[in-house]
């Protein structure tokens, strides 16, 4: 398949700039296995989706503040966008700047500098020269909002492109699907016997990046780092005992549990991840995909046409843009079995 396979026209007006009132108050658009019929629900309505038995993965990784605004040393404006911290001190950084900065050039943020040590690929490495990247964060740091939202961050974004099960500090995106939970649906699905389990996926910039390329073969995906611990293995291993589903919440939940699933079963797996995952492709461990909509042309929209099919996915999208629904990572949600 070709990258315009996947284009789909998106009235601007429907990306959403602010998250909902409340976590929740959201549509669902349902796309069952079996049927060319798409379902318009609510979010609230996931409880009547979900099974006693049925286990939802989650990405508890968290968003950092990682967008930050100083100055060259010897002047100019720039913005870094943290993408991965290598140590306390060290990191891996996009940086925007009239003129790139060389080996060796400093950066002025708040007091702190920020010394170019190296270029590798699209990203620049920075060493903090005195305390840590994420004290600096703490102190100057701004909530990365998506490209696509155009606006700048407030006190909301702090709270709201966070999920409330968030751990794990790493990430410079949000894994949006779990956006929509509160703690209050949380406990409902577990009191009705719904496991849940969480995997670790730091979502990175390279996300929002458009992929280049007509012929999908030539694409290479940028790296993200990914921990599927014994207990996620566990507890799939309880739902197939059971006859339940495994349901990942995001694509980011996919991509860890069929990374760490990639020699044929799934074994806990730390490390980093390149899967690209299209059309053809074999799942071996999710049954059910939440998620939210997703850019025209992106690997994540292929991820999804993959698993619920590319015909089926499409006129869904199609359905979601005359139906107005919200979309992007503040936007609405799916609810996606599986293509038989």
């Amino acid at each position: 398949m070709q990258l315009s396979d996947f284009h789909y026209d998106l009235p601007a007006e429907l990306i959403a700039q602010q998250p909902s009132a409340q976590r929740g108050d959201s549509r669902l658009l349902v796309v069952p296995a079996g049927s060319d019929h798409v379902l318009d629900r609510h979010f609230s309505d996931l409880s009547e989706l979900l099974r006693p038995g049925d286990l939802l993965v989650f990405n508890d990784t968290r968003v950092l503040p990682a967008r930050m605004y100083g100055e060259k040393e010897m002047g100019g404006k720039v913005e870094v966008l943290i993408e991965r911290l290598v140590s306390p001190d060290l990191a891996l950084a996009h940086i925007r700047a009239s003129k790139s900065p060389k080996v060796g050039s400093r950066i002025l943020i708040g007091g702190h500098t920020l010394i170019m040590e190296a270029r590798e690929e699209a990203l620049f490495r920075l060493r903090c020269d005195r305390g840590s990247f994420a004290d600096l964060m703490q102190a100057h740091g701004h909530m990365p909002l998506p490209p696509y939202i155009e606006r700048a961050d407030t006190a909301v974004d702090l709270e709201r492109y966070q999920t409330v099960f968030a751990q794990r500090p790493g990430a410079v995106a949000a894994p949006t699907a779990g956006l929509h939970f509160e703690r209050r649906m949380l406990d409902r699905l577990a009191r009705m016997g719904v496991e849940s389990a969480h995997v670790t996926l730091h979502v990175g910039a390279g996300t929002f990046q458009p992929v280049r390329v007509q012929n999908l073969d030539q694409h290479r995906m940028h790296s993200e780092w990914l921990e599927v611990g014994a207990a996620a293995v566990d507890a799939v291993a309880r739902t197939r005992a059971r006859g339940g589903r495994v349901v990942a919440v995001g694509t980011t939940s996919v991509r860890s549990l069929e990374t760490a699933a990639a020699g044929g079963q799934l074994r806990p797996y730390c490390g980093d991840t390149r899967l690209f995952i299209r059309p053809g492709y074999e799942f071996r461990v999710v049954d059910a995909l939440l998620t939210n909509f997703h850019l025209p042309e992106s690997t994540l929209l292929m991820l999804v046409c993959a698993f619920a099919g590319y015909d089926r996915t499409m006129a869904a999208y199609r359905h979601a843009v005359t139906a107005e629904y919200r979309f992007f990572s503040y936007g609405d949600a799916m609810f996606l079995e599986k293509a038989g």
